[in-house]
């Protein structure tokens, strides 16, 4: 079972990185829809893909900027992070801290944020090397109102399995109007609920210190 749930982490990590490809955002993407950035970006990601296979093995630090750089202008890693925190980083735990208390909480939360990035693409960037050629195709939902600042998109990727593998991406539009990934549901696996419960145990084995807890995820993550 833990094999097959690494393989559905892996998957999506690789269906959130086809998001990679896409061109640098301006006022056109802006205004595109969750549909269609996923529908433009699916299955460019097979690009890098396949390029890092002649390489990924001798230079893998090369492999995971690369995965990295690509990633962070289309994924919300801060408020996947948030999430993964759940109550110790809820707007109103934060409001009943001391300046202090709200200063250090701040630090933790962009510390976990850079743990959560780093850990995902170090744990699954070999992963995403299996996937080569598979068929992607993308639904359009029946509705999809301009004025919600939600979204919920399915994906349907075939591969060597009889069935293929539903992705249901879990999409918010910013502030200033991108849309942008917040959570991935791979099949029935809630990947930010799956991280949030490996938070939440984590933290009381340290007995409440967040630090220490954030500290160790990356060594956690790679042991899970």
């Amino acid at each position: 079972m833990l094999c097959r749930f690494n393989h559905y982490l892996a998957l999506a990590l690789c269906l959130a990185l086809s998001f990679a490809c896409m061109p640098p955002v301006n006022a056109a993407a802006t205004s595109s829809s969750a549909y269609e950035v996923v529908r433009l970006a699916s299955g460019r990601i097979m690009t890098i893909v396949e390029g890092a296979a002649v390489y990924a093995d001798e230079e893998p630090d090369r492999y995971y900027r690369e995965l990295a750089g690509v990633l962070d202008d289309v994924v919300d890693f801060s408020g996947f992070a948030r999430g993964v925190m759940g109550p110790y980083a809820s707007k109103s735990y934060y409001k009943s801290l001391s300046s202090e208390g709200k200063s250090v909480l701040r630090g933790q939360v962009q510390r976990f944020t850079e743990q959560i990035r780093v850990g995902l693409v170090r744990t699954y960037g070999k992963g995403l090397l299996v996937f080569s050629g598979s068929r992607v195709e993308v639904q359009r939902p029946k509705e999809e109102s301009d004025e919600s600042n939600k979204s919920s998109i399915i994906q349907l990727i075939y591969s060597d399995a009889s069935e293929p593998y539903v992705i249901r991406y879990q999409m918010r539009r910013s502030k200033d109007g991108v849309w942008k990934l917040r959570n991935l549901i791979v099949e029935s696996i809630n990947l930010g609920q799956v991280y949030r419960n490996q938070f939440q145990a984590a933290v009381r084995d340290k007995d409440g210190d967040l630090d220490a807890v954030i500290d160790n995820w990356i060594d956690a993550d790679l042991d899970s």
